[in-house]
Protein backbone atom coordinates (compact mmCIF):
# COMPACT_ATOMS: atom_id res chain seq x y z
CA UNK A 1 0.00 0.00 0.00
CA UNK A 2 1.34 3.48 -0.72
CA UNK A 3 0.13 6.73 -1.40
CA UNK A 4 1.47 10.28 -2.69
CA UNK A 5 1.74 13.58 -0.46
CA UNK A 6 1.67 17.03 -1.11
CA UNK A 7 3.50 19.13 1.29
CA UNK A 8 5.68 21.99 0.57
CA UNK A 9 4.87 22.58 -2.76
CA UNK A 10 6.18 19.12 -3.67
CA UNK A 11 4.83 15.33 -4.07
CA UNK A 12 6.12 12.87 -2.64
CA UNK A 13 5.39 8.82 -3.28
CA UNK A 14 5.55 7.17 0.79
CA UNK A 15 4.38 3.49 2.50
CA UNK A 16 4.12 3.02 5.81
CA UNK A 17 7.85 2.91 7.26
CA UNK A 18 9.08 5.35 5.03
CA UNK A 19 11.77 8.19 5.86
CA UNK A 20 11.39 11.14 4.12
CA UNK A 21 12.62 15.22 3.50
CA UNK A 22 10.45 17.67 3.75
CA UNK A 23 10.28 21.27 4.16
CA UNK A 24 10.55 22.27 7.44
CA UNK A 25 7.48 21.90 9.67
CA UNK A 26 6.85 23.04 13.05
CA UNK A 27 7.10 20.36 16.05
CA UNK A 28 9.85 18.72 18.21
CA UNK A 29 11.09 15.30 17.12
CA UNK A 30 8.51 12.65 18.27
CA UNK A 31 6.02 15.14 17.10
CA UNK A 32 2.74 13.15 15.27
CA UNK A 33 2.28 15.16 12.21
CA UNK A 34 -0.64 14.32 9.43
CA UNK A 35 -0.64 15.16 5.59
CA UNK A 36 -4.27 15.79 4.49
CA UNK A 37 -3.37 16.39 0.84
CA UNK A 38 -3.61 13.21 -0.12
CA UNK A 39 -3.37 12.87 -4.28
CA UNK A 40 -3.28 9.15 -4.64
CA UNK A 41 -4.11 6.00 -2.46
CA UNK A 42 -2.91 2.13 -3.91
CA UNK A 43 -3.86 -0.76 -2.29
CA UNK A 44 -4.57 -4.14 -3.12
CA UNK A 45 -3.43 -3.55 -6.76
CA UNK A 46 -6.30 -1.07 -7.43
CA UNK A 47 -6.10 2.91 -7.02
CA UNK A 48 -8.15 5.87 -5.99
CA UNK A 49 -7.39 8.82 -7.69
CA UNK A 50 -8.24 12.24 -6.32
CA UNK A 51 -9.82 15.47 -7.88
CA UNK A 52 -7.73 17.09 -6.76
CA UNK A 53 -7.12 14.88 -3.08
CA UNK A 54 -9.15 12.24 -2.23
CA UNK A 55 -12.11 12.07 -0.18
CA UNK A 56 -11.23 10.69 3.71
CA UNK A 57 -7.76 9.72 3.00
CA UNK A 58 -4.55 11.20 5.01
CA UNK A 59 -1.15 9.79 5.78
CA UNK A 60 -0.06 9.73 9.54
CA UNK A 61 3.58 10.39 10.45
CA UNK A 62 6.42 11.26 13.13
CA UNK A 63 8.82 14.03 13.08
CA UNK A 64 12.17 12.14 13.57
CA UNK A 65 14.63 15.18 13.25
CA UNK A 66 14.70 18.52 12.80
CA UNK A 67 17.56 18.64 10.57
CA UNK A 68 19.33 21.40 7.84
CA UNK A 69 20.66 20.76 4.52
CA UNK A 70 24.29 21.02 3.30
CA UNK A 71 25.85 24.47 2.33
CA UNK A 72 24.97 25.20 -1.43
CA UNK A 73 27.25 28.29 -2.18
CA UNK A 74 25.87 31.32 -4.65
CA UNK A 75 29.19 32.80 -6.14
CA UNK A 76 28.83 35.73 -8.70
CA UNK A 77 31.56 37.15 -10.47
CA UNK A 78 31.96 39.97 -12.92
CA UNK A 79 35.28 39.75 -14.71
CA UNK A 80 37.69 42.44 -15.19
CA UNK A 81 35.31 44.27 -13.25
CA UNK A 82 36.86 43.71 -9.61
CA UNK A 83 33.44 42.67 -8.67
CA UNK A 84 32.27 39.50 -6.39
CA UNK A 85 29.97 37.94 -4.35
CA UNK A 86 30.10 34.94 -1.83
CA UNK A 87 26.85 33.93 -0.42
CA UNK A 88 25.95 30.63 1.30
CA UNK A 89 22.41 28.83 1.74
CA UNK A 90 21.22 26.54 4.23
CA UNK A 91 17.55 25.08 3.85
CA UNK A 92 15.38 24.20 6.94
CA UNK A 93 14.17 20.35 6.45
CA UNK A 94 12.20 17.91 8.41
CA UNK A 95 13.07 13.81 8.45
CA UNK A 96 9.06 12.72 8.69
CA UNK A 97 8.81 8.90 9.49
CA UNK A 98 5.86 7.40 8.02
CA UNK A 99 3.70 5.67 10.43
CA UNK A 100 0.02 4.75 8.62
CA UNK A 101 -2.09 5.14 5.93
CA UNK A 102 -5.26 5.76 6.51
CA UNK A 103 -8.07 5.56 3.57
Amino acid sequence: MFAVIRTGGKQYSVSAGDIITVMALEGAAGDAVTFDEVLLVSKDGGAQIGAPTVAGAKVLGEIAEQARSPKSIAFKKRRRQNSKRKRGHRQDLTLVKITAIEG
